[in-house]
């Protein structure tokens, strides 16, 4: 493990890079250094920014990759294998019980994606991608089917992750089943799952629980939808539970977030939520070019958001994010995430490119920044870029730096974020811990 720490208020990746933002060719790097540099002049001397504290990086994936916090009071920590007492000082081996993957027909899957607390009720839950695909091959990554099967279940635990109550189908309060869970879903014929890391569970001021996911949506005749002939195409919908004194939540379902096949050509995908003192919801959006429809990527690549003012019920048509100055920023088809802070200011982070991308790629850089709180777009004066493509990342393949997960710590203040940079299209990994503070 090696152990880089460096403090200051120098400007985006001098902090941890000394040498040049590096994109293919010296085109590229020229475009790279003027767009940062750029950014890096907007917000003037007295613009609150980040800045990076230590990064931290390791071979093995961390126990700070996906945790939470999981009691009301006190620094317990839970991971996805292992637990902390001590805020992440030390970590111990953990799995809760019951196990419910033990006893699943061969090819069923359970596949817990994001968790989140509620300090409220001092409830976690977890949300689960679900498959039961008799005989499906248990190393098959993304299968064709699940397209078509994917369903989501959900536990919930009351002592921080120790039991489980439970482990069910999510299913829409009226006229549905485990085969028709949510409105205008069929298992079989369509699916419901989390797309990734950033599909956190958001808890409302009201009490409400929040679960952004995708779905696959289905043709007249049955077949999937995919009108721009991209690697598969999705909408979003929102679920909403509600507390019952049992311990479990009542499900509703928003209207479906739908993307224009003619600017995305996957749809929308992978949302993730923050809420805002006045009430309103952010949502952000992964979409993509290329596909049939755009072979040559012409189309421009953005995040994509959307804005509910009624607790998550109804969303606004979707629109390429930007700056707070209306600006639009280009940005590869990869997940985001955002986090709100315990102040209550709220940060995004994700691939932000200075040129328009081709469909998935490059995911890099990797960028942090805040959202501001009244236009809800990205405030460009805090863009802070975390991570790019260096010189000696050329001779190991293609470069990915996504999948990210972050969470504030509540005793430093620090912003925790941890990601793997894949090399060679994801054949081997390293995994980066960075710490942030305003």
């Amino acid at each position: 493990m090696r152990f880089f720490r460096k403090s200051g208020c120098a400007l985006f990746a001098r902090r941890i890079y000394p040498g040049q933002i590096r994109l293919v060719g010296r085109v590229g790097r020229i475009i790279a250094v003027v767009f940062w540099s750029g950014l890096a002049c907007v917000g003037g001397q007295g613009a609150s920014r980040l800045s990076i504290v230590s990064r931290t990086v390791s071979s093995n994936e961390p126990p700070y990759y996906g945790a939470l916090y999981v009691e009301r009071s006190g620094l317990r920590l839970m991971g996805r294998d292992q637990v902390s007492a001590d805020n992440g000082r030390t970590w111990a081996p953990f799995t809760s019980k019951p196990d419910f993957n033990t006893g699943l027909p061969y090819g069923y899957r359970r596949d817990p994606v994001t968790s989140g607390f509620d300090s409220r009720t001092g409830r976690l839950l977890t949300v689960v991608n679900a498959l039961d695909t008799p005989g499906l091959d248990p190393k098959a990554h993304e299968p064709a089917v699940a397209q078509q099967t994917y369903y989501l279940r959900y536990r919930v635990s009351e002592d921080g992750g120790q039991t489980w109550l439970f482990d069910e189908p999510i299913i829409q309060n009226g006229a549905f089943d485990a085969r028709h869970p949510v409105e205008g879903v069929w298992v079989g014929t369509n699916g419901i799952y989390l797309g990734d890391v950033g599909c956190l569970p958001l808890i409302t001021r009201s009490g409400k629980v929040l679960v952004p996911t995708q779905t696959t949506p289905a043709s007249p005749d049955g077949k999937l939808y995919n009108p721009a002939g991209g690697h598969t195409y999705t909408d979003v919908l929102v679920l909403t539970g509600t507390w019952t004194n049992n311990g479990r939540l009542t499900w509703s379902a928003s209207e479906r977030v739908r993307g224009d096949p003619a600017r995305t050509t996957r749809g929308m995908i992978e949302p993730t939520l923050a809420e805002f003192p006045d009430g309103r919801i952010l949502m952000v959006m992964r979409g993509s070019n290329g596909g049939k429809a755009d072979p040559r990527s012409q189309l421009p690549s953005h995040k994509w958001f959307s804005i509910s003012e009624d607790g998550g019920h109804t969303w606004s048509k979707p629109d390429p994010w930007g700056y707070e100055d209306g600006t639009r920023f280009f940005s590869p088809s990869s997940m985001s995430a955002l986090l709100t802070l315990s102040s209550g200011r709220c940060l995004w982070v994700g691939n932000l490119s200075p040129t328009n991308c081709n469909g998935n790629l490059p995911r890099w850089p990797l960028v942090i920044g805040e959202v501001d709180a009244k236009t809800l777009s990205l405030k460009r004066d805090t863009v802070l870029m975390l991570d790019t493509r260096e010189p000696a990342d050329e001779t190991q393949g293609r470069l990915d730096i996504s999948h990210v997960t972050l969470f504030e710590d509540l005793k430093t203040g620090e912003i925790v974020i941890n990601y793997p940079r894949a090399h060679n299209s994801y054949q081997s990994h390293e995994w980066i811990t960075v710490r942030l503070v305003f």
